[in-house]
């Protein structure tokens, strides 16, 4: 479904060798066709729901390397997207920008490309591209992935060890056509300032994996990241801690954040059950920039379960009903619960206590008591032949409540999304 990303992940998970390793030159142009419905029960985003119907094509090319010990080769990217859908008052889902008027834009387009030079077992990027670090990701979540301008190092260093290192300035968020936006977690943000990481996973031949990042978002904070996975037959477990502080100028204000997730999957036949637990102690939510920056268990389809204090639980069901003689289908459930939120101890006058001067007070963005709980459920589809092979329909419900401390909204949505491969070699 998102080509890039599996591959990223698929590189990195499984061994030393990095994803690039594989790719062969080529092009592809996806068709994704997107529905959001979004209807806020508590009336906090007057009027009570949004809703957006839009039509994107997302188009990859990938060249070759030049041959000698140097190569050197180019990835380019573009993306155009239509309006179907989505009056004034009723735009905002993040599938398509709003103008001066609250309008949601008729269309909107974007390009970009990276220059990459091989040498051995090191492929290095330089220009605006897709990034799948534990520290800093771009995501994939609406109509336009999000995009990042910088540079990327990603080096074997042995079968079983790889080595990434980057530095970005720019970004390109999800309903945005420059390559100069910004992007912006709970109270951080990319304004002014850039990201850079350096990180490495081991992968030995057997069942366990581990990895171990870093990162520094410019005067805002320093984070570190570490993973310990275990991957034996039917079972993995899957433990995932950050730690962060504070840096340079503090933009965001004080943080000191400690947050981590335990996860075990059970597969049995065509069905998995996960369980996982979720911690964040800190008098501030664990946050982060970029979309899928966020490795922890609990952060789901709407919520992270991020909050200052909280802790969480989740349960979740798949199945694949090519074992009911339906193959290419398949259905997720999942349930989590986080309680214990605390944001009044945040410090005054950063970004997760902000001072109010309509009220002429400061108000943390969470208070004492927060708790809150999502549902979701999905069915997929995916064509498994024939003419219309690779054409895949994912219909998607989140359910979310929250009481008034948690600071979230009480929340249906609704996604539809249709994806097909036009075409492409690769």
């Amino acid at each position: 479904m998102k080509r890039l990303a599996l591959l990223l992940a698929a590189g990195t998970a499984a061994s030393g060798t990095p994803a690039w390793a594989d790719e062969q030159p080529g092009w592809n142009l996806l068709s994704r066709n997107y529905f959001l419905h979004s209807d806020t029960r508590n009336g906090s985003l007057p009027p009570n729901y949004r809703q957006e119907w839009a039509q994107g094509f997302i188009g990859e090319l990938r060249s070759g390397f030049t041959p000698g010990p140097l190569g050197l080769g180019v990835d380019a990217h573009g993306f155009a997207g239509l309006k179907l859908d989505g009056g004034r008052g009723h735009a905002g889902t993040g599938l398509l920008p709003r103008d001066t008027d609250g309008r949601a834009e008729r269309d909107y387009a974007s390009a970009g490309a990276a220059v990459k030079l091989r040498y051995a077992e090191n492929l290095l990027k330089v220009g605006e591209m897709r990034v799948a670090t534990p520290v800093f990701a771009t995501a994939d979540k609406r109509l336009q992935p999000e995009q990042a301008t910088g540079v990327l190092l990603d080096s074997a260093l042995s079968d079983s060890l790889q080595l990434q290192a980057g530095r970005f300035t720019a970004f390109k968020s999800q309903a945005n056509s420059s390559g100069h936006a910004d992007f912006t977690g709970y109270g951080a943000s990319t304004e002014g300032g850039g990201i850079s990481l350096l990180g490495t996973r081991y992968s030995p031949p057997g069942p366990w994996s581990a990895a171990l990042y870093g990162a520094q978002l410019d005067d805002t904070w320093r984070q570190a990241y570490a993973n310990l996975k275990l991957a034996e037959r039917a079972v993995t477990f899957d433990a995932n801690l950050y730690r962060t502080r504070d840096h340079g100028a503090a933009n965001a204000g004080a943080i000191d954040t400690l947050a981590y997730s335990l996860a075990a999957r059970y597969r049995f036949s065509a069905q998995g059950l996960l369980l996982a637990y979720q911690r964040i102690e800190g008098d501030t939510p664990f946050d982060f920039v970029g979309g899928d920056s966020i490795y922890l268990a609990n952060a789901i389809k709407y919520a992270d379960f991020n909050g200052a204090n909280e802790r969480s639980w989740q349960l979740r069901y798949d199945l694949d009903m090519a074992v009911l003689g339906i193959p290419g289908l398949s259905a997720m459930a999942r349930y989590v619960s986080g309680r214990g939120i605390d944001g009044s101890h945040a410090p005054r006058g950063g970004a997760y206590y902000p001072y109010d001067a309509q009220r002429n007070r400061y108000d943390p963005q969470q208070g004492e008591g927060g708790k809150h709980w999502e549902r979701d459920i999905e069915l997929r589809y995916q064509v498994p032949g024939g003419a219309a092979k690779d054409l895949s329909i994912t219909l998607s419900h989140v359910t979310h409540r929250a009481n008034s401390a948690q600071a979230g909204d009480d929340i249906d949505r609704l996604y539809l999304v249709v994806e097909y491969p036009i075409g492409g070699v690769f």
